[in-house]
């Protein structure tokens, strides 16, 4: 409680309160309320991050997957409502920095909510607009800051304005505020065709383009989504318990949480690839031997933990490939390299469909570490073919970069005599250092694969054998007669009725053209007497 409280009592209305409290304040209104900025870098028709980005003449960006269909379908400008066609669209060229974040290309400054972004529409490119106004404005230097590319003033967009953020309020956009009540041109002609699309000199617009024209092509000619052709493909597809997988394919719960997959109803397994499957099998390592004209070298390979690179080199050797090839690059305290058959080192293909090139194999506790790693020499990642190298000295720099499966076990004494050898300028032997041929003594491969072949064969006919009698416990009973004992054998009858692991009281004897078994009749007189001597009610008590 102060002295002075009451000295702002004032006996009349303020200007600020006028304006804020009483008969000056202005009602807010809906739009105020409403307001929801949508930030540059989403496509103002699925409020999603763009790929592809597009703007109309008013600045509006889209991606091109999605604004493309649409113009198709309503012919009309989301945001605007107003008639557009796909020509009217112009390429946008954003810019990212190392961070993959959208910056100015000239002035290097991150875009953000508060930055005025502007376009220029002949080029496309986007850049902040301070640099614009510093270097084209003031300066009156109209030219493309990228591409030098002359333009006018009227072809500067703007695409975010802080000044100005009603355009970006997409609680206002046309297909929001009348969602539902879009009007569909499409059957109306012949849609409009993608080339009217200007690229802005970029060719990434066209390859789009033709991507979104098949897709739509294959929707057009694709079968129905729910058709009930589809619903049943693929319930029944068979397969083998080898290249079944642990895990589904997921048909089930896609189809569940996507209107756009068939539905699904039961689970199916996933096939393995085939190269899973025969690897899984490969038990133990393969053993090499390279007579070469110094002298026999015996080889080991890791054919369980770098399979791809193992067989390669054992399809290899007894293809006869590596016959009468020479060792075509040498280099003192690092390393000897063969296998190529032009003898350049720029030759060789691999043991695989059209001798294409296969995958590195990095096993972290395979190394060049020591004398005498065998590893793969190749052109860069993933090029492996037919090359491949000896060291002579550990080269451990070449981790995860040359794939290392196998070593020597046999013959150091001629690795010895073939670091011996002099080279020139090229690294090229001056003495000719030649593989005459090659020997497997020991290929888990074919192994593993008589192994499977046999535990097909012997799954086959256990398979057989079970269905054989399935059948046999399922078949109908055969009749013999007719009446009580139809399907007992005369030959069961003639023993006394037994059965077998049975005995005679199993089966009723007797007559059995008349049905009648003389012991079972008695019995059921027997017991029809007994019955009838009973009685109903109480009776009497005399036996208390």
């Amino acid at each position: 409680m102060g002295k002075n409280q009451h000295s702002k009592d004032r006996m009349f209305i303020t200007a600020t309160e006028w304006a804020t409290l009483y008969g000056g304040k202005k009602k807010e209104s809906q739009l105020s309320r409403e307001f929801k900025n949508l930030p540059f870098d989403c496509c103002a028709l699925t409020f999603q991050p763009f790929s592809n980005p597009v703007c109309t003449k008013n600045g509006v960006i889209y991606d091109l997957v999605n604004i493309v269909p649409f113009i198709r379908k309503y012919g009309i400008d989301p945001a605007t409502g107003d008639k557009i066609q796909l020509k009217d669209l112009i390429k946008l060229n954003f810019h990212k920095n190392k961070d993959d974040k959208y910056h100015c290309p000239v002035t290097f400054k991150v875009f953000n909510e508060h930055t005025r972004i502007t376009a220029v529409k002949t080029s496309g490119h986007v850049y902040a607009y301070e640099a614009i106004d510093q270097y084209n404005v003031k300066a009156k230097h109209w030219h493309d800051l990228m591409t030098d590319e002359p333009f006018k003033r009227s072809d500067l967009i703007d695409l975010q304005d802080p000044q100005h953020p009603e355009k970006n309020n997409f609680a206002a956009f046309y297909h929001v505020k009348n969602k539902g009540q879009l009007k569909d041109v499409s059957q109306a002609g012949a849609s409009q065709p993608t080339s009217q699309l200007t690229a802005a000199g970029n060719n990434a617009t066209s390859d789009v383009m033709k991507e979104l024209d098949a897709t739509e092509a294959s929707w057009k000619t694709g079968p129905a989504i729910h058709s009930d052709t589809d619903f049943t493909r693929g319930l029944e597809d068979a397969q083998d318990n080898d290249h079944a997988a642990h895990y589904s394919t997921g048909e089930v719960s896609a189809s569940f949480t996507s209107t756009h997959m068939s539905v699904r109803t039961r689970n199916r397994a996933a096939a393995l690839e085939d190269d899973v499957v025969r690897y899984g099998r490969i038990k133990g390592k393969g053993y090499v031997r390279l007579k070469t004209s110094f002298g026999d070298i015996n080889l080991e390979l890791y054919c369980e933990q770098v399979p791809k690179t193992c067989e390669n080199f054992l399809l290899l050797c007894r293809r006869g490939y590596y016959n009468n090839t020479i060792f075509h690059r040498l280099i003192r305290n690092f390393m000897i390299q063969g296998g190529d058959p032009t003898g350049t080192g720029k030759g060789g293909e691999s043991a695989f469909a059209d001798g294409k090139p296969f995958k590195d194999e990095f096993v972290h506790h395979l190394s060049h570490k020591g004398r005498g790693v065998l590893s793969m020499a190749n052109a860069g990642p993933n090029t492996n073919r037919s090359q491949f190298f000896l060291t002579f000295r550990s080269c451990q720099h070449l981790d995860k970069k040359h794939t290392v499966f196998g070593q020597v076990v046999g013959g150091m004494d001629t690795l010895n005599d073939m670091e011996r050898v002099p080279t020139d300028d090229s690294d090229h032997p001056q003495e000719e250092i030649k593989i005459l041929k090659t020997e497997i003594f020991e290929d888990p491969f074919a192994a593993a694969e008589e192994a499977a072949v046999k535990e097909r064969a012997e799954a086959a006919e256990k398979k057989k054998e079970i269905k054989k009698a399935a059948d046999a416990a399922n078949a109908a009973p055969k009749k013999h007669h007719s009446g009580v004992g139809q399907y007992i054998s005369p030959a069961q009858l003639a023993q006394g009725g037994k059965r077998a692991g049975g005995s005679a009281r199993d089966v009723p004897s007797g007559d059995s053209s008349t049905g009648a078994s003389a012991p079972m009749s008695a019995k059921f007189r027997d017991l029809a007497a007994k019955r009838a001597k009973q009685g109903g009610g109480f009776g009497s008590f005399a036996g208390w």
